[in-house]
């Protein structure tokens, strides 16, 4: 049984998604120092195609914090090595998008206590409706109506379905 539902974000709205969001983000960040830390893995595809978009000179690392698709408790450990220190810089978090929002809170939480950060700010394709406030700015094009369960351009269902190049709702 296949678990790709109704299509939601096509490839070339995704495209166009991109563009909206590095658009906001160039004009915020031009000669800025910014550094890049990408939430993974789901960030991985939405962080490869935005930068490309980017025209400003940036630092790339990561950040993980494993968690369940529409959990909301998530207590995984953040696990971050700081390959590229973030004293001093503007950070942009990309993931793929906000669902419940908890796990990015977190995120977020953690690289403003744990690091000297210029600034702190989110990057993703889309925000859920039902997402928990985090007091940064966001950067994102699409607001979905609902917060259905969807897989595709990073979010994954028991561990897969990453690599699909649209959006869909998870049919169950």
């Amino acid at each position: 049984m296949s678990v790709i539902g109704k299509e939601v974000l096509s490839t070339e709205k995704i495209k166009k998604g991109t563009k909206i969001v590095a658009k906001k983000l160039n004009d915020k960040y031009q000669d800025e120092d910014v550094l890049v830390i990408t939430v993974v893995p789901g960030g991985v595809l939405f962080t490869a195609d935005l930068v490309r978009e980017l025209k400003f000179d940036i630092w790339m690392d990561y950040i993980s914090c494993p968690h369940t698709p529409g959990d909301r408790n998530n207590l995984s450990p953040i696990v971050y090595h700081e390959t590229i220190p973030t004293k001093g810089k503007h950070v942009i978090l990309i993931d793929d998008a906000i669902e419940s929002g908890s796990t990015m809170k977190r995120i977020v939480e953690f690289i403003k206590q744990e690091h000297d950060a210029k600034s702190v700010s989110i990057a993703t394709l889309f925000v859920k409706p039902g997402r928990a406030a985090i007091a940064v700015d966001q950067y994102f094009a699409y607001e979905m109506e609902d917060d259905d369960l969807l897989v595709g351009y990073g979010l994954s269902w028991n561990g897969k379905y990453r690599n699909i190049p649209f959006v869909s709702k998870l049919a169950q």
